[in-house]
Formats: C-alpha cells, sequence, structure tokens
C-alpha cells in the first residue's frame, strides 16, 4: 500500500461523518448536481436559512447514511474575486446550514469553488470541516489533489475521487499550492488501476464535473473517459456541470450518471429546473442505483410526485 493512502485512510476515520440511515448490512449514500448558495438563491438563505433549501428531499437525506453534494461555490467571509464571468460566494454560516439539513461530504472539484480565490477555497474547507462535512477533491499538492475521500461503514469499503477535468476560467493549476484537482481522465484511470491493485476490497466512486453546459446528450469525450475509468476499477460514475439532465446509463455493471444537472440553483431555463438525485446502496459484494427524479421549484429542489 503507497503512504498517501495509508495516511489518508487513517485519517478518514477523524473525519467522516454519519447522516441518519441506519441500515447495518449497507450503506445508502445519496449523490446530487450543482448546490449554488448565491445570487438567486441568497435572498431565501437570509429569509429562511440553507436547511430550508432541502425540506423538499429531506426524506432521502434523512434515510441516507451519507450524502454528498456538488458545492458549486466558494463557503467563505474571505472576498478576494477572481476575474471570470460569473463569480459567487457564501458566508460561512451557510457551511453549518448544510450540516443540519444532512449533508455529509461537499465535491469541490469544480469551476466555482475557487472564485474567491486561493484564500477562499482554503476558507471552505476550514468551515466545512469545522461542523463536521468532509471535503472531496481538494489538496495542497496534486498528489494530494488526487488522493480519495474514504467512507468506510459496515466493513463497506468506499473511495471518492473527484475531479474537474474542465479548463477554468482564469485559473492556474498549481503544483504546490491549495487547489481542486483538475486531473484529465486518463490520468484518474492511471490512478484508480493502482489502487484498485492496491485495495481491490473497495468500491471506487468516480465524481466529475465535466461534459457540457445545457447539452443533454453525453459526448463522446464524455462516452469515452467513462469506460475508460470503468475498465481501469471504477465501481460508480457521477457527473454533474451541464445545468441539465444527462442520461444515466450502465457500462457492464457499472452504473454512470453522465450528468444529475442542477440542484439548488436559480436558472429560469425550464430544462435546467429538472434535476435527479443518484441514491446508491453498496452491500458488501454488490451495489444498486437508481435516479430520482427532482423538480426546482422557487430555487429549492422538491422530489417528483
Amino acid at each position: 500500500m503507497s503512504r498517501k493512502y495509508l495516511i489518508l485512510a487513517i485519517l478518514s476515520i477523524f473525519l467522516l461523518s454519519c447522516g441518519g440511515g441506519t441500515n447495518n448490512g449497507s450503506v445508502t449514500i445519496v449523490f446530487t448536481g450543482d448546490v449554488l448558495l448565491d445570487r438567486g438563491v441568497r435572498p431565501t438563505i437570509e429569509k429562511n436559512g440553507v436547511k430550508d433549501l432541502f425540506k423538499g428531499v429531506s426524506h432521502h437525506f434523512y434515510n441516507a447514511d451519507y450524502v454528498v453534494i456538488n458545492l458549486e461555490c466558494p463557503i467563505t467571509d474571505t472576498a478576494s474575486p477572481v476575474n471570470k464571468k460569473y463569480i459567487f460566494r457564501a458566508d460561512s454560516k451557510c457551511a453549518e446550514g448544510l450540516k443540519q439539513a444532512g449533508v455529509t461530504h461537499c465535491a469541490l472539484a469544480n469551476n466555482h469553488t475557487m472564485d474567491q480565490g486561493r484564500a477562499g477555497l482554503q476558507s471552505t474547507v476550514r468551515n466545512l470541516k469545522s461542523v463536521g462535512i468532509s471535503t472531496v477533491g481538494f489538496g495542497y499538492t496534486r498528489e494530494e489533489r488526487i488522493v480519495p475521500t474514504y467512507i468506510n461503514q459496515n466493513n463497506i469499503h468506499i473511495a471518492l475521487f473527484n475531479s474537474c477535468p474542465l479548463r477554468v476560467e482564469n485559473w492556474q493549476n498549481l503544483e504546490n499550492t491549495p487547489d481542486i484537482n483538475q486531473a484529465d481522465c486518463s490520468t484518474l484511470a492511471k490512478e484508480i488501476r493502482t489502487f484498485k491493485t492496491q485495495r481491490p476490497d473497495y468500491y471506487v466512486v468516480v465524481i466529475l464535473h465535466w461534459g457540457t453546459e445545457f447539452i443533454s446528450t453525453p459526448s463522446l469525450t464524455q462516452r469515452y473517459a467513462a469506460a475508460e475509468l470503468v475498465s481501469a476499477g471504477a465501481d460508480l460514475i457521477i457527473g454533474h456541470h451541464p445545468h441539465v439532465i444527462q442520461p444515466m446509463d450502465t457500462i457492464g455493471k457499472v452504473p454512470v450518471f453522465y450528468s444529475l444537472g442542477n440542484f439548488v440553483f436559480d436558472q429560469s431555463k425550464p430544462e435546467g429546473r429538472k434535476a435527479q438525485m443518484a441514491v446508491v446502496t453498496f452491500s458488501k459484494d454488490s451495489l444498486s442505483a437508481k435516479a430520482v427524479g427532482v423538480e426546482i421549484k422557487g430555487n429549492m429542489p422538491v422530489v417528483k410526485e
């Protein structure tokens, strides 16, 4: 076992936080798309708080062991905006609201968590960890960023890899600085292949911020990358970024959610108000995955009747 995986596995024991699930023979994780806590969503937060944003999906959150969202903005009181078209920032107190809503993990490898620069990104990580929320896809070196976040429960072992292989506007991914993981899918596949050799008892979940905005069909690039990741040992692929749903598929027996769409978001386009949650149950020998339809009403997700 490589030293970096051993260290992260030990640290994960102290960082992981359980949700409301109680099934002792399995582990259930809810994965969501983009969660924005600024712009048009901000007035709703100021009126009712962050926890209220998730009331339309709370049943699913509290019946899961873990909830993994794609956090589409920094959570920081540090204002040091990067020069780009869309710049977001949520107040630091929002971290506690996410925790109260049942969120256990935030995927940070996307094109907005660095909107307030590296200081804002570091502050985001501190604010989340201070309330017991684990982060995925962040590190102080390229090697650290690609290392997964671990979930170990009921003798079931899961590794969450997170990357944003997209080009990020006016942002340079440097070696020895706090940053998100921007490894391309081929690099990620090599890492997963090595990981699976060393830890074959782990499920590998790959969370990707990829694809083309407002395109409802995955590109050939996405399809080829998904196949490469599955061949390397991925057991589940979760995607977001297009702001619309892209279809769920399977490669062999591996579920691939190319894009879950938005989740908490303020877009007015009808297609941007349709979304999904991926509800995945891991047992000792297999996993099952299903898509739960969501409508975004008043910028908040509501499970479809």
